[in-house]
């Protein structure tokens, strides 16, 4: 059996001197700049997406600009805080391995099924959650849901790729058209109708009970309340809360109150919407960007255990993880400079009683 060896002290870090600081600010400051170029890029080809896909704004609403400008922060954002994120040692390597992993055509003719697999349950319907609490994996199942219906109705209307129109004006036959191509005709006053115009309310629907639990256990359970912050953990609830709400109002207005208050939810609707999407890349929903790496670091491992590449435990032979796995662990440990990168190699059980006899034989011992 063999054992990690017991780390000395840290020395102190030099003191910092005139000559040091520019070195250690210049990996800062190039890390910025290459995620300020990169998000400039992709927000500049959002605009000509927009631009061109609506067949030079011909399609374009107006009323709507407000979201398409939020749409193209939203763009700049993510794509901003996603290049600092891949940047740092561990995330880099996360991001190789799992998109590695995701286009490798060995993986595919080894396992073809395993990707698809991977994405319905990890990705759509994060079994994972389900292990955890029941309840929790509904909630989240109808924000996530809910979300992506309403992203898939209002972007594409937004930017004016997808067009309703009537040839009488004001229905019931409506024509759907996506960069002005016909793509469906329907009847307003049939189920299909009143399913493509009440989406959203769909949506809503779905998000508000959801949110609603989050939030609600966000102010009962004593566990979630320990660690939580109201900026990251309750504001995007409140968020979406806001946007579902108005969303059934205006719905509510158009159809019972004759467009009574319609323009002062309008207003709130477009506020929240608005907001949300600006506050996505620098809050808690910005982990909808991250998870589908970790889907391909998912992938990455089930192909070595297909291998039966599996680290044991160097003590007492326990199972770990992946041995791929557990290199990627080290060498992402030594890129920190940690200098504890053995302990990978071990099994929990295995670390705390090492770290307990460390303990006893180096620390206690000089109380005797």
């Amino acid at each position: 059996m063999t054992e990690p060896p017991i780390a000395p002290p840290a020395e102190p870090p030099p003191a910092s001197s005139p000559a040091s600081g520019p070195a250690t600010s210049r990996p800062a400051l190039s890390v910025t700049r290459r995620a300020s170029l990169t998000a400039t890029v992709v927000s500049l080809l959002l605009v000509l997406a927009i631009y061109f896909g609506s067949r030079m704004l011909r399609d374009f609403d107006s009323a709507l600009l407000p979201y398409a400008v939020a749409t193209i922060f939203l763009a700049f954002g993510v794509t901003y805080r996603y290049t600092v994120w891949v940047s740092a040692p561990g995330a880099r390597r996360l991001f190789k391995k799992g998109w590695g992993s995701l286009f490798s055509a060995e993986n595919f003719r080894r396992a073809p099924t395993a990707l698809p697999k991977m994405i319905a349950t990890y990705l759509g319907f994060q079994k994972f959650l389900g292990a955890r609490s029941h309840a929790r994996w509904a909630a989240h199942q109808l924000i996530f849901w809910g979300c992506i219906l309403a992203a898939a109705i209002t972007f594409p209307l937004t930017w004016g790729w997808f067009t309703f129109t009537s040839g009488s004006g004001s229905g019931p036959g409506y024509e759907m058209r996506i960069w002005g191509i016909k793509v469906l005709g329907f009847n307003s006053a049939n189920i299909l109708g009143w399913l493509m115009f009440h989406g959203l309310d769909i949506a809503a629907v779905m998000v508000i009970p959801g949110a609603s639990y989050f939030l609600w256990r966000r102010m009962k359970d004593r566990g979630a309340m320990t660690g939580q912050r109201f900026a990251y953990d309750l504001v995007p609830l409140i968020a979406l809360i806001v946007i579902s709400v108005t969303g059934l109002l205006l719905t509510f207005s158009s159809i019972f109150l004759h467009g009574g208050g319609y323009e002062f939810l309008a207003i709130l609707h477009m506020v929240s919407v608005v907001f949300t999407l600006i506050y996505i890349p620098f809050g808690k929903f910005f982990h909808i960007v991250q998870r589908p790496a970790a889907v391909g670091m998912q992938l990455f491992k089930y192909t070595a255990r297909q291998k039966d590449e599996v680290f044991h435990c160097r003590r007492c032979d326990t199972p770990i993880d992946t041995a791929p796995y557990v290199e990627n662990l080290e060498a992402t440990m030594r890129d920190l400079k940690l200098d504890f990168a053995q302990w990978a190699e071990y099994c929990p059980r295995c670390k705390r009683e090492l770290r307990g006899n460390a303990y006893l034989s180096h620390v206690k011992k000089g109380f005797k």
